[in-house]
């Protein structure tokens, strides 16, 4: 494995995987893994696309739970490379494929209404200060909607879903209603929500959902998801999605 300046090799810790990253480019955040483990996938096959895919991270955790083919998107090339490479490095370029690509321009080249799964970890955040974009250049265009908005990425999945298909996303609550208004806005009926809590007694600070492409309109709200316990411990719920063992 070569690695590039500042770049580390980690483990996924609930799979027998590792992953490139770097503290100066991009390392995967909580958000990411929560959203793997929330979609639900086809087991033995199926089709599955992560838009704004980073260094893997999503295709990576996806690979585990399904024998389907797994594309990634993602429009920065030293993330793309590092997803590439930690592909590579797991044995697992059978399954998982890497696309250096606009998300905007991507539907085409993969398909029109051909995909089962479309999952999204978007930039959270409105476009940034001048400031904080020359500061570091990754960050702020993984963060803030300066390649992409939610409304591209929301109707991306769309056009990539084939009827019956599922979107997942995570986001922040605050956006959840622009979430909403615009999977309808491009035919998908948010079916599941969750919240996720960083402790009891405390507000949401990440919402995932999940739509139906065409679906009809019936959506459940899951049981809350809180990340630590009052000591500052994880949960048991969360000690079993980080490190695949409730204890």
């Amino acid at each position: 494995m070569n690695l590039t300046g500042d770049e580390r090799l980690d483990y996924l810790l609930a799979e027998d995987l590792t992953i490139i990253q770097s503290p100066s480019v991009f390392a995967f955040s909580l958000d990411a893994v929560l959203l793997a483990r929330f979609v639900q996938v086809p087991i033995q096959k199926g089709s599955l696309v992560d838009l704004c895919s980073g260094n893997g991270v999503i295709p990576l955790l996806l690979s585990t739970r399904t024998k389907g083919t797994i594309t990634g998107v993602e429009i920065q090339e030293r993330l793309y490379d590092m997803a590439v490479r930690s592909i590579e490095h797991n044995g697992l370029d059978h399954q998982l494929t890497m696309v250096h690509e606009d998300l905007k321009v991507v539907v085409p080249a993969l398909g029109w209404a051909k995909h089962d799964v479309v999952t999204c970890n978007p930039p959270y955040f409105l476009t940034p200060s001048i400031e904080e974009k020359n500061r570091n250049e990754h960050f702020a265009i993984a963060r803030h909607e300066i390649m992409c908005t939610l409304e591209d990425t929301v109707k991306v999945s769309s056009d990539l879903l084939k009827q019956g298909g599922k979107a997942a996303f995570v986001h922040r609550p605050g956006r959840l209603l622009d979430l909403v208004t615009l999977m309808r806005k491009y035919r998908l009926e948010p079916k599941r929500i969750q919240f996720v809590y960083p402790k009891m007694g405390k507000e949401a600070n990440t919402i995932l959902i999940e739509a139906t492409k065409d679906g009809k309109a019936d959506t459940k709200i899951l049981p809350p998801l809180y990340v630590y316990k009052e000591n500052g411990e994880y949960t048991e719920e969360l000690k079993e999605i980080l490190y695949g063992s409730p204890a």
